[in-house]
């Protein structure tokens, strides 16, 4: 069985300097900037993901060395590695709301973007736009792998509780289990792929802009 640990790659953290009166673009760096805001809770959750998972590999590791003969064993460690996706079940979701608020957040630029008279500058907030849609969607597909991936997870360690489980049945699930692995590695990379789309795509909007911005800090 493989690890999973996704390596997540954070949205641009931008500082303004301050200004006398607001804008329109200034608008829309308070809306862009407070998304970044509401999307810390999501950084946060990989560091506690990470080990999780790695307690899991670890239980699964030690499952693996043991004989029907220390099944007792082989339960303790199994509810141990269950109690571990219940956990990342928790952490999938506070993930996901985070990024849901962030793009909910994000989406009030709508309107701002299409009030913009300089077109450079229009068109530079409607490829951003476009960016973190694409970004968003890519996130989706990599929330339903990862929770597909824990079911698969969960019906393993549930096998691995029967005193009479068939060593072709736990081979089909260890099976199901990386293939789906590999799944979530690939959406996780696209998901990489398109923050650091989005981030280019940020930077150059502001770079058309007027607006004096410093780049304070990169997940």
């Amino acid at each position: 069985m493989k690890l999973k640990i996704a390596g997540v790659v954070g949205v641009l953290i931008l500082v303004l300097s301050a200004c006398s009166s607001q804008t329109t673009t200034e608008k829309v760096y308070e809306h862009l900037e407070e998304s970044v805001s509401l999307e810390s809770e999501f950084v946060n959750q990989q560091e506690p993901l990470t080990k999780l998972e790695e307690e899991e590999q670890k239980n699964y590791n030690e499952i693996s060395k043991l004989s029907m003969e220390e099944f007792d064993q082989i339960n303790s460690l199994a509810d141990q590695a269950l109690d571990s996706i219940e956990e990342r079940k928790e952490i999938l979701e506070t993930e996901k709301n985070s990024i849901d608020a962030a793009k909910e957040e994000f989406d009030k630029i709508d309107s701002l973007i299409e009030d913009l008279e300089d077109e450079k500058l229009k068109q530079a907030g409607e490829k951003m736009n476009q960016a973190m849609n694409d970004r968003y969607d890519a996130y989706m597909t990599l929330y339903k792998s990862y929770k597909k991936s824990l079911a698969h997870d969960q019906e393993l360690y549930e096998l691995f509780k029967k005193e009479d489980l068939e060593q072709d049945v736990l081979s089909k699930q260890i099976e199901k289990v990386n293939g789906q692995y590999e799944k979530v590695s690939e959406a996780n990379d696209t998901f990489n792929e398109q923050t650091n789309i989005f981030n280019a795509k940020k930077r150059s909007f502001y770079k058309n802009s007027d607006l004096k911005i410093s780049y304070e800090e990169e997940e």
